[in-house]
């Protein structure tokens, strides 16, 4: 008789998302018996057992070491970025390629299998994240507020802020600024001469993060002026223009503010 399928439910992050992967790990059964699903967004099956997966920093550091030790640091970024990726069925689909990856006689060339639905799935959930990223590191914009602290607001579909802290953090060394992730409640701050640290589950003050200091609103007054005086009317491109900077990626660009 066939074992019940059993299913861990997490919380969508990586500590939880790991925590499962530990747990269905030691349960040591192929991919079809066991699966991770994401709080929230459970979809019950019919012959399944589920259990909550129970949220450990130490599981998660020992799934990303075995992770690293095993498949290496490239196969460790491409699962890394599929766990902060906008999608339901992510859980599932980085524990199959985990899986996948112990049959093979060298398992660092897991990313390499795209036939396996699983490993193709990372493969394009690291890809989109690692896309969303690149994009921010160009259209994210600071302002600087009263008390002389950088400030920044984004709405991403996937979790990309621990992806683009390190560039800014590199750019701005001398510098206290803070990232809002206002999609998912995090932030990012960093403290001047320090490394950057992660903020959860945390809603920004908007009123206090609107208040700019006076050399912003100059700033700001004589850049869109210049932008305005040397725009051509009749040689504008709209098309041109959103596939350059997209519109959802506007509402928070300084440019375009009022």
């Amino acid at each position: 008789m066939s074992r019940m399928k059993k299913v861990f439910i997490c919380n969508d992050n990586v500590t939880g998302i790991f925590s499962a992967v530990y747990d269905a790990w030691k349960e040591e059964r192929d991919e079809g018996s066991v699966g991770i699903v994401l709080r929230g967004n459970m979809e019950q099956e019919l012959f399944c057992e589920y259990i909550e997966s129970k949220e450990y920093e130490k599981k998660a550091i020992a799934v990303e070491r075995m992770i690293q030790r095993n498949l290496g640091l490239d196969v460790y970024l491409d699962i890394y970025q599929a766990v902060l990726a906008h999608d339901k069925d992510k859980g599932n689909a980085i524990l199959g390629t985990l899986l996948a990856a112990r049959q093979l006689p060298d398992s660092t060339k897991i990313m390499n299998h795209l036939s396996h639905p699983s490993v193709e799935k990372v493969f394009e959930l690291s890809r989109r994240v690692g896309g969303e990223a690149h994009q921010f590191k160009g259209f994210l914009r600071f302002r600087e507020l009263e008390n002389g602290v950088l400030f920044a607001q984004i709405e991403p579909k996937s979790q990309v802020l621990t992806c683009i802290a390190g560039h800014f953090s590199d750019r701005l060394p001398l510098e206290n600024f803070m990232i809002y992730d206002r999609s998912h409640k995090m932030f990012v701050v960093h403290e001047a001469r320090h490394q950057w640290v992660l903020v959860l589950d945390e809603e920004a003050d908007m009123e206090k993060m609107n208040r700019v200091s006076a050399s912003q609103i100059e700033y700001e007054r004589l850049w869109k002026g210049f932008c305005e005086s040397i725009s051509i009317k009749e040689r504008e491109n709209l098309l041109l223009q959103r596939q350059n900077l997209p519109l959802r990626y506007r509402k928070n660009v300084v440019e375009f503010g009022q």
